[in-house]
């Protein structure tokens, strides 16, 4: 049995991982998000999917502006006695000529692209015992070397900073016995890959790439802790 918790569950990789996870009987998954609407749907179609699945509690959440400490832990807490996993998916991407972009552009990238994630991990490792997981979803346009294309400055600087983050975490949290991993996805056919590239044809369908960030989370901390793994077979 897994107890699971993913940020951004309400559309892309993140809405198509929670029915995979929640394919399961043994797994509760609690799923965040923003939108109540398409919580609901996303209830909707786990619940059709797999009638005898696994638990799941969606749950409005913003990452950024919402309150941990009044609202999500104690809302965690009486759903689940420890977290086994928690995959920071939530994210926001703008596609703008770097000299176009404003501050307050690069403010709200980084809030809920890495600054959000942060504050998740602080809140929901103390609930955590050893052998838990913590999988931060990064991108290619966050690993160093890889290909970067023009008007995702914001979106590739605040992933690399996310992958860093996971680095600097998995050692912190060795005497805890938490591995931290980091998941650079390359495309998948998804609303926020068609806002970066207008007409281009992802590598991977996004049910595809949410099953195996599941199998991922569910069993890559026996193989893997602060690693930065690039998921992709095309460039974008």
């Amino acid at each position: 049995m897994a107890n699971i918790i993913i940020t951004g569950a309400s559309s892309g990789v993140g809405f198509e991982a929670v029915l995979d996870l929640t394919a399961k009987k043994e797994n509760k998954v609690i799923a965040l998000a923003r939108s109540a609407d398409k919580l609901r749907k996303l209830h909707e179609i786990a619940t059709s999917l797999n009638p005898d699945g696994g638990t799941l509690y969606p749950a409005q959440f913003d990452i950024v502006n919402d309150n941990y400490a009044d609202s999500l832990v104690p809302f965690i807490a009486s759903k689940f006695e420890q977290v086994d996993i928690l995959i920071n998916n939530a994210g926001v991407l703008i596609n703008k000529p770097f000299l176009e972009t404003s501050a307050q552009d690069f403010a709200q990238v980084l809030q809920t692209n890495l600054l959000g994630h942060s504050q998740m991990i602080q809140h929901i490792v103390p609930m955590m015992k050893p052998g838990a997981h913590i999988v931060n979803i990064g991108s290619m346009g966050g690993v160093q070397g890889s290909s970067k294309f023009p008007g995702l400055a914001a979106y590739s600087a605040s992933k690399g900073a996310l992958a860093i983050l996971t680095e600097c975490l998995a050692e912190e949290f060795k005497p805890l016995g938490i591995s931290v991993n980091c998941l650079a996805l390359g495309s998948s056919q998804t609303e926020m890959f068609e806002q970066a590239f207008p007409g281009v044809q992802a590598g991977t369908l996004a049910f595809e790439m949410g099953r195996y960030i599941a199998e991922f989370a569910q069993t890559g901390h026996k193989y893997f802790n602060g690693k930065v793994l690039p998921v992709a077979n095309t460039t974008p």
